[in-house]
């Protein structure tokens, strides 16, 4: 029999919860005309169920401890499902291992709750350690695909040597999000895959996915860059040959690696894509997304890159378990056309920003490209400064 003690605590946990789950989002103050950020993350390790972190029951846990605590709730992948705005979340336990998990909320920039059971994933006749950062794609096939990194052990590395890892893509699909199909992981040329995205559509009759090779868990050594490639079938996928869209490039956002976010947003000017871009710095590598445009025929072909990233962390989004990171591998459009950006920070919550097709395209299509120079740069802030000049001190 619960104590009165157990009692009012387990009502404070639920209590607290609920509070949470309901409280509004509101626009943050700054606003730099391209997307508004908010003032609260969308998720966060507190949004577990508290029956996800406790056994409630007062007779095999007396002190109501937590007994399976998360540690937590980052880069989702996102799709609008029967008019709810669904993330496939990557949850991270206090034992480090990942799992999927799936949040729903009836506005997209609040009142996020997790559905009651987590995602279960089928294993492959090769275990996998761990599983995350999921890309949530329907394909015009009929079929919802979640293309993810399965993490294990390196077979190669010393056995003195308990960090070293394979990762590749896992593949998995579903018609209702709750009961998942494993298909086999994807076959490439490259040592590794961490970061592979599906195209929504076929081309040419073929599955076409974003891919980034790299030759180890974390140096992408001798790839890099977000690579193209094709496939038959998503049944037995097999990449033959990558083709590298959007390089990584030397003094840039991307100049250690970089690779695609969600899968692209099909516009009338071009394929809209986002993507992370990471670089050194005197404190540790730094995540920032950016934005670009491919042709609508050919994939391959980049016709709008601007400068720089297009978004940067802030404020707490730099504080975490891997700080300075921003990370996006989901993204929803409504059908007035609002964008719904959804990115989690420093490998600890998830946070929403808002944005429309019409300002991310005109984004793209009128910022400059970098010029990949010191003088370039000032030349473009010149050009900009004189064409200012009629409306500085004026109201228009």
């Amino acid at each position: 029999m619960a104590s009165e003690e157990f009692r009012k605590r387990q009502q404070e946990l639920f209590d607290h919860y609920e509070a949470l789950i309901q409280r509004r989002n509101v626009p943050a103050a700054k606003f730099n005309g391209i997307y508004q950020r908010y003032q609260y993350p969308i998720l966060t390790a507190e949004h577990a169920p508290v029956f996800w972190r406790y056994d409630l029951n007062p007779a095999t846990n007396p002190y109501l401890l937590q007994r399976f605590g998360i540690n937590a709730t980052f880069n989702s992948g996102a799709m609008k499902w029967q008019d709810k705005y669904v993330l496939i979340v990557r949850v991270e336990g206090w034992d480090r291992k990942s799992f999927f998990a799936v949040a729903e909320s009836p506005n997209g920039i609040d009142q996020f709750r997790f559905w009651d059971y987590p995602l279960v994933m089928p294993e492959t006749n090769e275990p996998d350690t761990n599983v995350y950062d999921m890309r949530i794609v329907p394909h015009e096939d009929g079929w919802v695909y979640g293309l993810f990194c399965t993490e294990r052990k390196d077979p190669s590395a010393l056995k003195t040597d308990t960090s070293a890892a394979v990762a590749q893509c896992g593949i998995a699909r579903t018609k209702d999000l709750v009961k998942w199909e494993r298909l086999p992981d994807l076959v490439t040329n490259s040592g590794q895959q961490r970061n592979v995205v599906l195209h929504p559509a076929f081309v040419n009759g073929k599955y076409a996915l974003y891919t980034r090779p790299q030759d180890s868990f974390i140096e992408t050594g001798s790839g890099g860059g977000i690579g193209l490639g094709f496939t038959d079938s998503m049944e037995k996928a097999v990449i033959t040959e990558e083709a590298i869209v959007d390089p990584k490039v030397y003094h840039t956002i991307k100049e250690v690696k970089n690779g695609q976010g969600p899968a692209p947003i099909k516009t009338k000017h071009g394929w809209l894509h986002l993507a992370h871009g990471v670089r050194n710095t005197a404190a540790g590598l730094r995540y920032v997304l950016y934005l670009f445009m491919t042709d609508l025929r050919d994939l391959a072909k980049v016709i709008h890159l601007p400068a720089g990233y297009f978004m940067a962390p802030e404020g707490e989004e730099r504080i975490g378990d891997v700080s300075n990171v921003v990370f996006s591998n989901g993204w929803i459009i409504d059908d007035d056309g609002t964008v719904y950006i959804y990115y989690g920070s420093s490998d600890t919550r998830m946070h929403v920003a808002t944005s429309t097709i019409e300002r991310l395209v005109d984004y793209c299509m009128n910022t400059k490209p970098d010029g990949l120079r010191s003088a370039t740069s000032v030349q473009v802030l010149i050009d900009l400064i004189e064409k200012n000049q009629p409306y500085i001190g004026k109201l228009s």
